[in-house]
C-alpha cells in the first residue's frame, strides 16, 4: 500500500490576464498550494463555496459584474476564515474586509509568498 500525500492548502487565484494568473499559480503551486485558477469573480464564488480554500488572492480589475473588491467581501461573508490578497496597480476603489491585505503591482514573489503563509 502506498503512503497518502498530505493534505495540501487550496488557493484560488482570479486573475483575467492569463499570462499573470498561471505566474501567480505556478508560484503558490511550487509553496505547497493546491491552486484553482479563475479568470472573473463569478466562477470564483462558485469555487469558493466548493473548495472552502485557505487562500484566496485576486486582482480588482476583472470581467463580468464583480470586481475583486466585491469578491473580497463576498469571501469574507462565506467563509471568515479564509486569507484573502487583494492586488491592482491602481489605488483601491473603495474599502475592503477586515483582514484583507492589499498588494500595489508589481507584486514580489517573497512578499506574496509572506502574505499567503500568515
Amino acid at each position: 500500500m502506498g503512503q497518502s500525500k498530505p493534505m495540501r492548502p487550496t488557493a484560488i487565484v482570479v486573475e483575467d490576464d492569463d499570462i499573470q494568473r498561471k505566474m501567480l499559480a505556478l508560484l503558490l503551486e511550487e509553496s505547497n498550494f493546491e491552486v484553482l485558477q479563475c479568470e472573473d469573480a463569478e466562477t470564483a464564488a462558485l469555487a469558493l463555496k466548493a473548495r472552502h480554500p485557505a487562500l484566496m488572492v485576486t486582482d480588482i480589475n476583472l470581467v463580468g459584474k464583480m470586481d475583486g473588491v466585491d469578491l473580497a467581501h463576498f469571501a469574507r461573508q462565506h467563509d471568515s476564515g479564509v486569507r484573502i490578497i487583494v492586488i491592482s496597480g491602481r489605488p483601491l476603489p473603495r474599502p475592503l474586509p477586515p483582514g484583507t491585505k492589499f498588494l500595489t503591482k508589481p507584486v514580489y514573489p517573497t512578499v506574496l509568498l509572506a502574505e499567503a503563509g500568515r
